[in-house]
């Protein structure tokens, strides 16, 4: 199965609560729409990290404070772990016969050499 096979987990849930997935290329409007929702999700949860790290270095929170902190906290650590769901379900399987898998499946590195390709998270949104 190729990455255009597998449904795509959307960074939304139906009105019910269940899941929502999309079944493409990911190439139309509403894949860019996912990109865009999980883009800010996770700028948002950068910017919550930030704003926990202030409020625990203060040491002068509320009791109010810090559960409005937890609650938002887990609330932002949910829409990040569905972005990772749905990414890693999008990456290439083992193995897989897709355009990349004689790079993937390569004993060397890009350089020739075994050493291995490492990205920072930046680039990964």
């Amino acid at each position: 199965m190729s990455s255009t096979d597998t449904a795509r987990l959307l960074p939304w849930s139906s009105p019910d609560g269940k899941p929502c997935f999309l079944a493409g290329d990911g190439t139309g409007y509403v894949s860019r729409l996912a990109d865009d929702v999980e883009a800010a999700q996770l700028d948002s949860a950068a910017e919550l990290i930030e704003e926990a790290r202030r409020v625990l270095d203060a040491r002068t929170w509320t009791p109010g404070e810090i559960h409005l902190l937890a609650v938002e906290l887990a609330s932002a650590l949910a829409h990040v772990h569905r972005v990772a769901e749905s990414r890693g379900a999008r990456l290439p399987a083992p193995g897989d016969d897709g355009p990349d898998a004689d790079a993937a499946s390569s004993d060397h590195g890009i350089n020739g050499d075994d050493s291995v390709l490492r990205l920072p998270a930046e680039s990964f949104g």
